[in-house]
């Protein structure tokens, strides 16, 4: 089956003719074909889906069914229990701490939700709180709980490359954790995660950039080999206080350098299932794009301009044009940089906005993965030319967690 724009454009549209936008698609060939992609990359070791790169139950489900792929990384604790309580999967990482002290006291006194979800800490403080809701002789069964080990590059005193997150940086300290977490009851240490952000979520090749994809590469280069030596030391420290179950790195643009770390036993991938335009951006590997959104030609201000009603379905993070939607199919268009993605309209210019007519459709990729489904209360599996199936996102069932 072609793959080029033209061809994809006239294929969604000839699957959707009876749908008004806006609206949701996930082209099922497309997904199918990125999960496969990242379970080659990962060379045998598992992948972890993120659910946050998701949030569509079924498409989880549909992930999790493919071999290579076993348990899911979710983003906050009530979503998990709700995962859980709902069968999506039996092994379910909380990958950020939580204070929600509702979800504590289920997870703390419920014994499948116990043996089920895994919570990040990384640090006592966290422990504490857990204690204070439900002290350790009522809990149902112990706590597990996995140390959140920063991943960032500190090449010199005072720089920081990557994100920030966990203060556990060095192997003392997250030796001294391990301890911690080993000397209080009620508590299990089963895991260990690190997400490089430095690598695994920035483009090397940014468009039109070649200066800054340099700076990029020089990087990554030299940040993955310390955080690998390191990793190294850090799990050798937190061993001699529990036997860890898992070592979870990575993301959908590191997937095959994390694999190849021996210390690493699993892979967290989720974006390149839906491939956002942000990954346009790599080097290493480019998803094919899924998961796109319609909206339709409303007026043409000028013979050069179409413009779509709604569109501004922003994402997260720095503010910057990389956090609009990319305007995809028909090719030739673009965001004019003075009114970018608006709340009730957008205005497109280009050589391909001449062509476009009223009530026309126009297909965006979001810039990144899983915020685009919270804006939709469904999203319409395609396969071929037709919708195979439609399926609720967690806002259709009626969940925002974040």
């Amino acid at each position: 089956m072609s793959t080029s724009r033209a061809d994809l454009r006239a294929r969604y549209d000839r699957a959707t003719a009876d749908l008004d936008p806006p609206f949701a698609i996930v082209d099922l060939d497309a997904f199918d074909a990125n999960g496969s992609a990242l379970v080659g990359r990962a060379a045998g070791k598992p992948l972890r889906v993120p659910s946050k790169s998701v949030r569509v139950r079924a498409l989880i489900d549909r992930t999790l069914q493919h071999p290579g792929w076993r348990g899911i990384m979710a983003f906050t604790l009530p979503e998990a229990i709700w995962l859980a309580g709902h069968g999506t999967a039996d092994d379910i990482l909380v990958a950020y701490p939580t204070a929600d002290r509702a979800a504590l006291r289920r997870l703390a006194t419920d014994e499948k939700l116990a043996r089920t979800i895994t919570v990040m800490v990384d640090g006592a403080d966290q422990l504490d709180l857990v204690d204070a809701l439900v002290p350790a002789a009522q809990r149902a069964a112990p706590v597990r709980v996995c140390i959140d080990l920063d991943a960032s590059w500190r090449p010199l005193s005072g720089v920081h490359i990557g994100v920030r997150r966990s203060p556990v940086h060095t192997p003392a300290q997250a030796g001294a954790l391990a301890a911690a977490i080993a000397d209080r009851p009620g508590f299990r240490l089963v895991g260990l995660m690190s997400y490089e952000a430095q690598i695994a979520g920035l483009g090397d090749a940014p468009p039109g950039r070649p200066a800054r994809g340099a700076i990029i590469r020089a990087i990554q280069a030299r940040s993955m080999p310390e955080l690998v030596a390191r990793r190294s030391a850090v799990v050798a420290e937190v061993r001699r206080h529990a036997e860890l179950e898992f070592v979870n790195g990575g993301g959908t643009g590191s997937v095959a350098a994390t694999a190849a770390d021996p210390a690493v036993t699993e892979v967290a991938a989720g974006s390149g299932l839906f491939g956002p335009w942000l990954f346009d951006g790599y080097r290493r590997w480019r998803p094919r794009p899924a998961a796109f959104f319609a909206l339709t030609v409303v007026r043409r201000p000028d013979p050069r301009i179409a413009t779509v009603l709604g569109g501004g379905w922003i994402a997260s993070g720095e503010t910057a044009p990389t956090r609009q939607p990319l305007p995809w199919l028909p090719e030739g268009l673009r965001l004019i940089p003075t009114e970018g993605a608006g709340e009730v309209q957008t205005p497109l210019t280009g050589p391909g906005a001449a062509g476009l007519r009223v009530g026309e459709r126009v297909y965006f990729r979001h810039s990144k993965a899983g915020e685009l489904c919270e804006h939709v209360n469904e999203v319409h599996l395609v396969r071929g030319e037709r919708i195979v199936d439609t399926v609720p996102t967690y806002r259709g069932e009626g969940k925002v967690f974040l």
